[in-house]
């Protein structure tokens, strides 16, 4: 299978990246680490920490395209679930991930996946398309962390513990990733 790609559109990274192996590997690589990286800033909450994640999981989505962020997601998931201390606060392990954060991890991989498919529809290049882009991909990070969150703690307590003290964090991180990808994605 072929990863080249011949949109003009595609997010820049993917351009890059083209049908190298080598490259494609390293970009995962790094992309699963500033992942694993923006994990350890953190804000001590219960049940669910605020971390800087979500920022960079916008940010590999919009510069990596649907396919490449996608891999790149498996692969912080795949080394965190191994036993790498990359998720919040240094844990790690499939009893880490079935617990309160668990639906945000599969929240992380979708958000990042949909961010890079209109990336890879050219809505990097427009201004407003970009910043509702970041916005709903966060909001896409909520629907499964929140979900599993009712799952363990109920639907009101999920609510109120897991997505309520987001909002200002969440508009402060699309608003740093927005202008994170204006600057790194001078294709305008």
């Amino acid at each position: 299978m072929s990863y080249t790609t011949s949109t003009p559109h595609a997010a820049p990274l993917a351009r890059l990246v083209g049908s190298s192996a080598l490259r494609r590997a390293t970009v995962v690589l790094l992309g699963s680490w500033l992942i694993a990286a923006s994990a350890w800033i953190e804000v001590p909450m219960y049940p669910v920490p605020m971390t800087m994640q979500t920022y960079a999981v916008l940010l590999v989505g919009a510069l990596c395209g649907w396919r490449l962020a996608s891999e790149t997601l498996v692969a912080y998931l795949a080394q965190g679930l191994a036993g790498l201390p990359l998720f919040a606060g240094g844990n790690a392990g499939l009893l880490y991930a079935m617990g309160p954060t668990g639906g945000y991890l599969v929240g992380f991989l979708l958000a990042a996946a949909f961010v890079g498919w209109l990336a890879d529809q050219g809505w990097n290049r427009h201004y407003g398309k970009l910043a509702v882009s970041l916005l709903v991909g966060h909001l896409i990070v909520f629907v499964p962390g929140v979900a599993w969150l009712a799952h363990l703690i109920g639907f009101e307590k999920a609510i109120a513990a897991g997505f309520v003290p987001f909002i200002l964090g969440t508009v402060l991180k699309s608003a740093l990733a927005y202008a994170s990808v204006v600057a790194l994605d001078r294709r305008r």
